[in-house]
């Protein structure tokens, strides 16, 4: 094992498949002559080219139909949004094409497509570059979504979405591309659709996913101290959704708390949730507590960006909540 930042984890997936197969190629914003916005490709350009690592012009609309397109002649893009606010000026071609060329054509055309970038809050950004889209993206079918919190998933799940024949929204954070974790040395993917349990535990399960999820691990550090013992699953893929480690995990502690960085109407912790109270109802001690953002735009006041999003103290508070402390 040796330690690489978040952002050198994504560039060694891109750039171990680009090696791997000659069809795949990235495009986007600043991709190539600025080695990335976030510096998440640096480097790709000098080994690959311009040919394969394609700088384009501020239409997210334009590249994004460019790349779907090119999928139905043999092609396997890596789309970059410099953030997924900016995905909303192509959501169209995201949704009326590359999730539907499959089945429109009658399994004639696949979609070998990752759409990758941030999601959410990354600061005082202010309320239109800081939104949560994961759920968007998960209502639709044909598209898978994940949203790893580490290196070392981020390298193993993006090596897979790119290998997949389905299109596959992969979605970062800007506030962890110099996360450091230990990734190894040798090849490796990760399965889509599989949760990990990040802690064991036996009093509450904790389920979360992305950069938020850094809030149950203090929260479970706090808790720890006062004898409550958490089991925190990170979700990696929102879509296809681990149902049955939130089940198994439910059924052991008996108590549920969902954190999840997005507001609070109609969510993944939503889906969450009616999964456990339809599945695992008569297993639940306490009813189960969803920890969202404030239902507003995000703020760009640091003090009122600080309300705003779930902390540490949310998690502790809501544990306590479901053991009736």
């Amino acid at each position: 094992m040796r330690t690489i930042q978040f952002r050198e984890a994504i560039a060694e997936a891109m750039s171990e498949e680009m090696r791997r197969d000659e069809s795949i190629y990235l495009m986007g914003e600043e991709v190539a002559e600025y080695n990335g916005a976030y510096k998440a490709s640096k480097g790709m350009l000098d080994e690959f080219g311009a040919k394969r690592v394609i700088d384009t012009p501020i239409a997210e609309l334009g590249f994004a139909g460019i790349a779907i397109g090119s999928t139905m002649t043999g092609n396997r893009p890596i789309v970059e949004y410099m953030t997924f606010n900016f995905s909303l000026v192509g959501i169209d071609q995201i949704i009326n094409n590359a999730a539907k060329i499959r089945q429109m054509s009658g399994g004639q055309f696949k979609c070998p497509i990752v759409f990758r970038g941030p999601t959410a809050s990354a600061g005082q950004l202010a309320a239109t570059h800081s939104q949560a889209f994961e759920s968007w993206f998960a209502n639709t079918p044909g598209l898978k979504v994940i949203v790893p919190s580490n290196p070392y998933d981020a390298k193993g799940l993006l090596k897979s979405a790119i290998r997949d024949d389905d299109p596959v929204i992969f979605m970062e954070s800007e506030q962890m591309y110099g996360d450091k974790g230990e990734v190894p040395e040798g090849e490796y993917v990760l399965p889509i659709g599989v949760a990990d349990i990040k802690r064991t535990g036996t009093d509450v399960t904790i389920v979360s996913f992305g950069k938020i999820i850094k809030e149950a691990y203090k929260a479970a550090d706090i808790l720890e101290k006062e004898g409550i013992s958490c089991e925190i699953i990170d979700l990696r893929t929102v879509r296809p959704m681990d149902r049955n480690a939130i089940l198994e995990s439910v059924k052991k502690t008996n108590r549920l708390v969902v954190l999840e960085e997005a507001w609070p109407f109609g969510n993944v912790a939503t889906e969450i949730t009616y999964l456990v109270q339809s599945e695992a109802f008569d297993y639940l001690d306490a009813p189960v507590v969803k920890i969202n953002t404030a239902d507003t735009p995000a703020p760009y006041s640091p003090v009122l960006l600080e309300e705003w999003l779930p902390n540490s103290n949310d998690v502790v508070n809501a544990v306590k909540k479901v053991m009736y402390k």
